[in-house]
């Protein structure tokens, strides 16, 4: 009698699909750890975490996950719906927080990071801000002569004359940006938009945020092909892992869905990563 098949246990990620427990042996940061089944997996739904928080999200991951036991249900290969013991979805924990943003707001998940940027928990605070990096601003110093004085000598009294200072005239930078802002469609409080953003400039632009700010308390609820955060009227786009790049001359679209009470008034300037823009 020939010796039983022996049945290969499938791995979590790869083959089963379902709803399975594991323990957490290894955080690797906010969002990826590691599994007492030896796989490395991310947590669907949430960004990298920022630089800036990237010590505190690391932290906040080891409280609720490292040596705890989870539900962990796999989506596609390395990348997981994660759920504690007591059934809390660990992405809306981190993003309600304001450990981690999520990759695309949308649903309750835009509605925990715009509670979170309201509250200025975690990275919505200081010294992040809600932003996933501190531009890096270079001051140029302008060194002008002094005017020179000039003396002339003659038989009578010898007159001063002062030679007055070169006029400095300022070319003002050209813009590297024009945004167009729709309205593609009004009800009752609520209203559909779609903002254009084109690369005016000579070089690709690898990453962005676009920021404007309302005028009528308008509220972005959800967005695509961006991550939305907003403070008061201050609206923050940036642009999600397939649309981060704008060739040049290229461009990209992202449309949101918003409310308003009485007015509905186009923003009236735009800049991208703290660069105006043209509207148009």
């Amino acid at each position: 009698m020939s010796a039983p098949a022996q049945v290969r246990q499938p791995t979590l990620v790869n083959e089963s699909r379902g709803d399975v427990s594991a323990v957490v042996r290894a955080v690797v940061d906010g969002r990826t750890v590691e599994l007492d089944t030896g796989e490395r997996v991310e947590v669907s739904l949430l960004a990298q975490p920022a630089e800036c928080w990237a010590g505190g999200a690391r932290a906040f991951a080891e409280k609720w996950l490292l040596g705890k036991t989870v539900r962990v249900t796999a989506l596609t290969p390395g990348e997981v719906n994660l759920r504690l013991e007591d059934g809390t979805d660990y992405a809306s924990l981190a993003v309600r927080e304001g450990v981690l943003r999520a990759q695309t707001a949308a649903g309750s998940l835009a509605e925990a990071e715009l509670g979170a940027a309201r509250e200025d928990r975690g990275l919505w605070g200081a010294p992040c801000n809600g932003m996933d990096a501190t531009p890096t601003t270079t001051t140029t110093t302008a060194t002008t002569a002094a005017p020179s004085v000039q003396r002339v000598e003659s038989a009578g009294p010898t007159p001063t004359s002062t030679v007055p200072p070169p006029v400095v005239t300022t070319t003002p930078p050209a813009l590297t940006c024009v945004v167009a802002y729709r309205i593609d469609g009004q009800w009752q409080d609520g209203f559909q938009g779609r903002i254009t953003i084109r690369n005016a400039g000579g070089s690709v632009i690898n990453g962005w945020t676009l920021r404007w700010s309302f005028a009528d308390g308008q509220s972005v609820r959800q967005m695509w092909n961006a991550s939305v955060s907003q403070r008061g009227s201050a609206v923050a786009a940036t642009g999600v892992e397939h649309a981060r790049s704008i060739s040049p001359r290229g461009e990209v679209e992202i449309g949101f869905l918003g409310t308003f009470r009485d007015r509905n008034t186009v923003p009236a300037s735009f800049s991208l990563n703290g660069t105006a823009c043209a509207t148009g």
